[in-house]
């Protein structure tokens, strides 16, 4: 799997691994806090820190836990390559980041609106559902498998139906823990800049 990573993946990879070994072993909350994604009112609330601009990128190179970043980079080094062919590197970059943009901005309108009293977000999941919303658009009869149910399934229907499962989760969950409409934004940013793509073949990027 590892000997088929494109350059962008691969970059990524080492990028959120080197981030994840520096903020647990060596820097610590100093590192981590900082870039996390505070939300708006964050500002003046005791232990929490300020919002700031470059946290809307910034967050997704943080990961809270060794189970976070190793089921994320997963994802990355599965769905990742192909999309990475599909688009050329270059597009991939533009993709990945505005995954990451729209995944931030849905996650602070979110926090702002329902959940004042919520900590940072962190974690690349919104671009891994960009990267995954367009895997199944480009090869939607491919097979994948949506654990825990061990069932095959085309990629149009997993995609569907995590996408579903996410809104769910966001709507009837309370909210805390797992940035599920954080997942949404990512797919819609993807789902929203292949759009605009497709109605700018000639566009240059």
């Amino acid at each position: 799997m590892f000997r088929n990573l494109t350059p962008a993946v691969r970059t990524l990879l080492f990028a959120n691994a080197g981030v994840f070994l520096l903020t647990q072993y060596v820097f610590g909350e100093n590192l981590w806090m900082p870039f996390a994604l505070w939300p708006l009112h964050a500002s003046g609330v005791v232990g929490m820190l300020p919002f700031e601009p470059w946290q809307l990128l910034t967050y997704a190179f943080l990961h809270a836990n060794f189970w976070h970043i190793l089921t994320n980079m997963f994802a990355l080094c599965i769905f990742g390559p192909d999309t990475e062919r599909l688009l050329g590197t270059r597009r991939f970059w533009i993709f990945y980041l505005v995954c990451v943009l729209g995944a931030a901005l849905t996650q602070t309108w979110v926090t702002a609106q329902w959940w004042p009293a919520s900590g940072p977000t962190v974690g690349a999941s919104g671009g891994i559902f960009g990267v995954l919303l367009c895997y199944g658009m480009a090869y939607p009869y491919r097979k994948l498998i949506l654990l825990p149910v061990p069932i095959p399934m085309p990629a149009w229907l997993f995609v569907t139906l995590y996408g579903v499962l996410e809104l769910m989760l966001g709507i009837f969950g309370n909210g805390q823990g797992i940035a599920h409409f954080a997942h949404l934004g990512g797919m819609a940013g993807g789902y929203l800049l292949l759009r605009f793509w497709r109605a700018h073949p000639r566009a240059h990027y």
